[in-house]
């Protein structure tokens, strides 16, 4: 006999769960939903697999400290990377504001988005790329 310990593989450990139904208090089965998403013909579409939905001033409110699964790559020059840095930095020491890099970037992109929705050609965005 081993005296090793036989551990589940990463399939096991890592494989999606459903659920089809739970147990409730007198013991009978209650149904749950599964939390699949249905998407029709996702294979057809392309990419996209979630509806566009026209955003208003309402929704636009940062995402805040929460997991996030979509990614862009952004690059900065040193002085720009530098500011964002001296913003944290001035954001914790003088305000007590302990945020990172990535929400000072989504706070930064919900406030010029609220404005070019509200101002549109008069929006700083839009301004400052009309001037270069």
């Amino acid at each position: 006999m081993s005296r090793r310990v036989t551990l589940p593989g990463a399939d096991e450990l890592f494989r999606k769960t459903t659920l089809a139904a739970v147990p409730s208090v007198e013991g009978e089965e209650a149904p749950v939903e599964t939390a699949q998403p249905t998407v029709k013909n996702a294979k057809t579409k392309g990419v996209r697999t979630t509806a566009r939905r026209k955003p208003n001033n309402l929704d636009r409110v940062p995402s805040g400290r929460e997991r996030h699964d979509e990614k862009i790559t952004v690059y900065l020059s040193p002085d720009e990377l530098f500011d964002l840095e001296q913003a944290r930095l001035l954001l914790r020491g003088d305000l007590g504001l302990a945020v990172d890099r990535g929400r000072i970037v989504r706070e930064s992109l919900a406030i010029i988005i609220a404005d070019l929705e509200s101002k549109g050609d008069q929006s700083i965005i839009a301004r400052r790329l009309r001037g270069r």
